[in-house]
């Protein structure tokens, strides 16, 4: 039986889904698809310069997995390109990271996918009194804390891995 595969963290859909070479129609070539996953790696990897540790990181994937997806997805680029095919960004094993935020003025609630910039203010009552909450401690938006467990150091306050501090799987706020 195999393993299934864990969902992928990505944190931008693509504005545009669909490419094709210009003057050539549709029924004419044939389809390459890179997943959203793939899409993601090369967004983080080369528009955002990450290094693979940090895109590995971001899309709660290992760094040989992400190198894999990496390199599967600039094998496509290239058959899209050399060949003259036609280009789908569609599919995949992936969750959309969502950022929350809350509202202080009016109690609201409410999600922001990540790559769109913070909200200045509340949808319901228009307060800028907003603030982010509940992160998770893997993807995006953790900023080093939690993820994977690995090169973390034990606070001050003895709060450190095993020991009741943030650690994998918990939230913090």
């Amino acid at each position: 039986m195999v393993r299934p595969r864990k969902f992928r963290f990505v944190g931008r859909d693509p504005t545009i889904n669909y490419f094709k070479p210009r003057g050539v129609p549709l029924n004419e070539l044939s389809e390459i698809n890179i997943t959203k996953e793939e899409y993601e790696a090369l967004r983080l990897k080369e528009t955002e310069n990450y290094d693979q540790k940090r895109c590995a990181e971001l899309m709660n994937i290992s760094q040989p997995t992400f190198s894999r997806i990496l390199d599967s997805a600039r094998k496509k680029i290239a058959d899209f390109i050399i060949h003259g095919k036609a280009l789908r960004i569609d599919g995949g094993v992936f969750k959309m990271v969502q950022r929350k935020f809350k509202c202080f003025a009016c109690q609201h609630e409410w999600e922001a996918a990540f790559g769109i910039g913070r909200p200045e203010k509340c949808p319901k009552c228009e307060s800028t009194n907003i603030h982010r909450i509940n992160v998770e401690t893997s993807g995006f938006g953790h900023h080093g804390r939690g993820g994977t467990g690995r090169g973390r150091r034990p606070s001050s306050t003895g709060q450190g891995r095993g020991q009741g501090g943030i650690g994998r799987g918990r939230r913090f706020q």
